[in-house]
């Protein structure tokens, strides 16, 4: 797999940092090509997306757009959002049709800066990895499940300067290299995977990122993920050992003590530096309380002392949506669990709001999330902090 590192840098002045406070978001947007034509349709590409975000008519896209116009994030990521290689074609064009305009009294959004990179999902295997006796090289026998390379890509979107040169990617970081990975095995404890895919296998379902970016005299890391939903596989659960690894990758690169082994996709070693500042973004597809994932994953990474996960971010929408549930009001998917997070560290900032843009009905905007086709099956999630 050839890697493309594509970032933006557009002639335009950032904002100064006398503005103390600071909104971070993560937004699942469901942005794919399959979101657009039937599933399995052949000749499914991110040429789909080009086609979307080249009319600047999709309404999907312009519910998404009014969102974030709306909410203003300073920095935001978006997951499921196809790799484009070409930025005029995709990450330049949303901004330019989508975000940049005024619409529906909404004043229009410019984000300056922009990184994203070659994923893993739909990237062909040689191997037969679920185990269904066809060696199909895409779906689930992709390095990352997806139908075409860089199916259910990330964005990251910035008001302020990425720091490009110290960018960290992860995409080829080996899960067997990984100390105590829950490795998959079949109920006799024979190895699910054979020697030769498990020897190249990466721990990675899309990618982990670790963003630099420039805000004043500060640095703040943006550590961008989308692990792999714990589905989809069976008593194996070679899925959801997948998530709780992919979680647990950042809880130990914020760590002083259990970083060593890692090494990014330029051979080097070692995780975060102490007392950096960071936000830990991303559909995680994982609660603490509910669903099918490995609970220990994240439940370790917001129990880490150097974050701060105090103020889970709700909705009124969330609630009214499962009325019955205790813990509806932290949900962040229309399919009823907390699976996107914003998690800043307790260094260097003070948390002072956040939610889930989720309008309970008759509230303004719900109809932009009344429907799975409104706008995605997931909600933003933002966090605003004090820079301290």
């Amino acid at each position: 797999m050839k890697k493309l590192l594509l970032f933006g840098l557009m002639l335009c002045s950032a904002p100064t940092f006398s503005k103390t406070e600071l909104t971070f978001a993560t937004y699942n947007v469901s942005m794919e090509a399959e979101n657009y034509m039937p599933r399995g349709t052949p000749g499914n590409s991110e040429k789909i997306l080009i086609k979307e975000l080249a009319s600047g008519q999709n309404q999907q896209i312009k519910n998404i757009a009014s969102i974030v116009k709306t909410v203003r994030p300073d920095v935001i990521l978006l997951n499921e959002f196809d790799y484009i290689a070409d930025p005029k074609a995709g990450i330049l064009q949303f901004v330019k049709a989508y975000l940049k305009e005024d619409s529906n009294g909404l004043k229009g959004i410019d984000y300056p800066y922009y990184y994203y990179s070659t994923v893993n999902t739909g990237q062909p295997s040689p191997y037969d990895l679920n185990r269904d006796g066809k060696k199909e090289n895409l779906g689930n026998d992709a390095w990352g499940f997806g139908n075409f390379p860089g199916q259910y890509g990330m964005v990251l979107l910035s008001r302020y300067p990425i720091e490009t040169k110290d960018v960290r990617t992860f995409q080829h970081f080996k899960w067997k290299d990984m100390p105590g990975a829950l490795k998959v095995t079949n109920a006799d404890g024979s190895d699910w995977y054979e020697p030769d895919a498990w020897k190249q296998f990466p721990l990675s379902s899309k990618s982990h990122w670790d963003i630099p970016v420039k805000v004043g005299n500060n640095v703040i890391h943006f550590l961008a993920s989308h692990p792999t939903p714990p589905s989809f596989d069976g008593a194996e659960d070679r899925n959801g050992k997948r998530n709780h690894d992919e979680i647990r990758f950042w809880k130990d690169y914020i760590s002083d003590s259990d970083a060593a082994y890692i090494y990014d996709d330029k051979g080097k070693y070692g995780g975060l530096k102490p007392d950096s500042r960071f936000v830990i973004l991303g559909d995680q597809n994982a609660s603490p309380d509910e669903g099918n994932a490995i609970s220990e994953g994240i439940k370790s990474l917001l129990a880490s002392p150097k974050v701060n996960s105090e103020l889970a971010p709700a909705s009124k929408g969330g609630a009214e949506h499962s009325a019955s549930n205790a813990f509806a009001k932290n949900h962040t998917a229309f399919w009823r669990m907390r699976a996107d997070y914003v998690l800043p560290s307790r260094k260097g900032f003070q948390v002072i709001d956040s939610g889930v843009f989720w309008p309970a009905k008759g509230e303004p905007m719900a109809d932009l999330v009344e429907k799975r086709e409104s706008s995605s099956d997931h909600r933003m999630v933002w966090v605003k902090v004090k820079v301290q």
